[in-house]
């Protein structure tokens, strides 16, 4: 008998150490009783020192993200009276967690493994929750832009930016619900710098002094759209303040989930159509953002990169007729429209019967290239007539030009002078099927730059042997270059003797930049261009952007807004002016 016992015993004992091994089984679940402090579990460096381990520990849930489509958790922080007083260490943490129990301003004991999730600190998975009763919560952090500290250091406690922000993006405004802001706008480091490290570095620097305000929730296209409502945007430049919640990072940014609706100004608001003179010829520069019109006989959609549908085609055709109608131009320089020839049922031919029956289409059959887009040209005849054949090079006379440009001289209505338009649209700076030469060079001019710098060089040189020199002929080359005021394709026309009128007229300076066509990451600059020759240039009256597109939200775009007439988000591109008195008295 003593020997089943002693194997009982034994047994028993065995039992026990095995059920007592799991951390979480030795967790005293006591309210009050000893935890581990949150800042030892978040430590003083970009990692938990303790990831793996298995805690207990108990502080105040500050914000509570279990609603249906948020990010299964909530933030718990530790109180105010039991901080380490060490502004390295964090004193909160992200508890991702389906179980339920516990609310905003509730003391909680929650006992999980600590893990690194992309960045983020968390407990997961949660072994243990137990609510333990209310408690205040613990104070907001006052920090500002230029970071006042390292973010690190404030992970997912309460904080609130004791400064108004600026919008600087708004571009997933309706997929994810966020808006990224900063101290002041922020402008692409090329437009104003030299192309090499001190541009990169302003361009790292841009990205790293920024917040992200997040609306609480994990899922895409949130609906409403927050922030958004059918009488107001949320323009990029607008001002946000009275901003608190929680200073969180997930997919790669430093967000701000909020514990209240901050204040919205708008710093920036949508500007009027510039006056025109009834004497200039007004030459309008546009990117189409992609106009396909099917089949044009209201089928064949989805296009291959415009419209979806019909109904999104009408949108877009109505916003941007309303945009060139409100600009009054004599002269449409347009890029990213679809190159289907210039039949009755071609994009060209239909954009033309959307302005009226005063446009005509310049045309260039079968040398429009063999890219999807081409560039056009199209003019009121009661205004402005073209003088002689319109031009684009052959093949091979241009390196890389599947988009050849369009050349054609024109003359107003009783002027004899005549002047020459050209319309570029070079290689973007997508990355996509990039050969080693061509991809990103580290400097701030993205990918195929090169090819964009030939192409300016031969689109001179082309040009001089057609028109002449631009020293004695009036040329305006105006289009897309998707190159920044300060990038290799730029300086080849400048070093050619052309201007660039925008920036002539309104330089773009880091605190003062109001004329620029895009808006990338947050950060504003030129890629859409009016370059004078210097023959030109006496008779320019002035050259502008018109600031109804880059700072515009996309979720009011053609793709999103059916309900939507424009001439707001028309494109992603601003439009630019510019105004020629062709008077013989100037």
């Amino acid at each position: 008998m003593t020997r089943p016992l002693q194997t009982f015993t034994a047994l028993l004992c065995l039992g026990l150490v095995l059920s007592a091994t799991p951390l979480q089984a030795q967790a005293d679940n006591r309210c009050g009783a000893s935890a581990t402090p949150i800042h030892q579990v978040q430590g003083t460096g970009n990692q938990s020192p303790l990831i793996g381990q298995t805690v207990t520990v108990e502080g105040i849930l500050v914000l509570d993200a279990r609603k249906p489509g948020g990010f299964s958790g909530f933030y718990l922080q530790q109180a105010d009276h039991q901080t380490d007083d060490n502004p390295a260490t964090s004193e909160a943490l992200f508890v991702y967690t389906r179980k339920a129990g516990g609310s905003v301003g509730q003391r909680v004991r929650v006992t999980g493994t600590v893990k690194e999730f992309h960045g983020l600190t968390e407990l997961a998975p949660v072994h243990n929750l137990s609510v333990c009763g209310q408690a205040s919560l613990p104070a907001l952090i006052n920090v500002s832009l230029p970071w006042s500290q390292p973010p690190e250091s404030l992970e997912n406690m309460r904080v609130r930016f004791d400064e108004p922000l600026t919008v600087i993006d708004n571009y997933n405004l309706a997929r994810y619900g966020e808006l990224a802001l900063a101290a002041s706008d922020q402008v692409i480091a090329t437009e104003q710098l030299a192309p090499g490290p001190a541009a990169r570095t302003l361009e790292q620097q841009n990205l790293a002094q920024r917040i992200t305000l997040d609306d609480g929730l994990g899922k895409q296209n949130p609906t409403p759209v927050p922030w958004l409502s059918e009488r107001d945007t949320v323009r990029a430049g607008d001002i946000v303040s009275e901003l608190e919640g929680v200073l969180d990072y997930r997919f790669g940014q430093w967000r701000v989930q909020p514990g209240a609706v901050p204040r919205f100004q708008a710093r920036n608001p949508r500007p009027q159509a510039p006056t025109k003179s009834t004497d200039s010829i007004r030459i309008m520069t546009l990117n189409l953002q992609n106009y396909f019109n099917g089949d044009g006989q209201g089928k064949g959609f989805p296009t291959p990169r415009g419209a979806s549908s019909l109904e999104q085609f009408q949108t877009q055709n109505r916003k941007l007729a309303r945009t060139i109608q409100d600009a009054h131009p004599d002269i449409l320089a347009v890029t990213e429209l679809e190159n289907d020839g210039y039949g009755p049922d071609s994009a060209a031919a239909g954009l033309a019967r959307t302005l009226g029956a005063d446009w005509a289409v310049v045309q260039t059959p079968g040398r429009d290239g063999n890219d999807a887009i081409r560039t056009a040209l199209l003019y009121r005849e009661s205004r402005v007539r073209p003088t002689g054949p319109a031009y684009r090079p052959g093949p091979g006379e241009l390196p890389g030009a599947s988009r050849p440009p369009l050349a054609q001289a024109f003359r107003a209505r009783g002027s004899e002078l005549t002047f020459w338009v050209v319309v570029p649209h070079l290689k973007s700076k997508s990355c996509r099927h990039a050969a080693a030469r061509e991809q990103d060079q580290g400097d701030g001019q993205g990918c195929y730059n090169r090819q964009r710098t030939l192409s300016a060089n031969a689109i001179v040189i082309w040009l001089q042997a057609l028109a002449g020199d631009p020293e004695t002929t009036p040329v305006l080359i105006t289009g897309d270059l998707n190159s920044y005021a300060r990038e290799a394709p730029v300086e080849q026309f400048q070093e050619a003797g052309f201007t660039s009128l925008v920036h002539q007229y309104y330089p773009c300076l880091p605190m003062q930049c109001e004329h620029y066509t895009y808006r990338y990451q947050g950060q504003k600059g030129t890629l859409d261009y009016a370059l004078a020759s210097p023959a030109l240039m006496p008779w320019v009256e002035r050259a502008q952007t018109w600031n109804i597109n880059a700072d515009e939200p996309r979720a009011l775009s053609y793709h999103q807004t059916p309900d939507q007439s424009g001439p707001w988000r028309s494109s992603d591109h601003n439009p630019v002016l510019t105004d020629l008195n062709l008077s013989p008295t100037r």
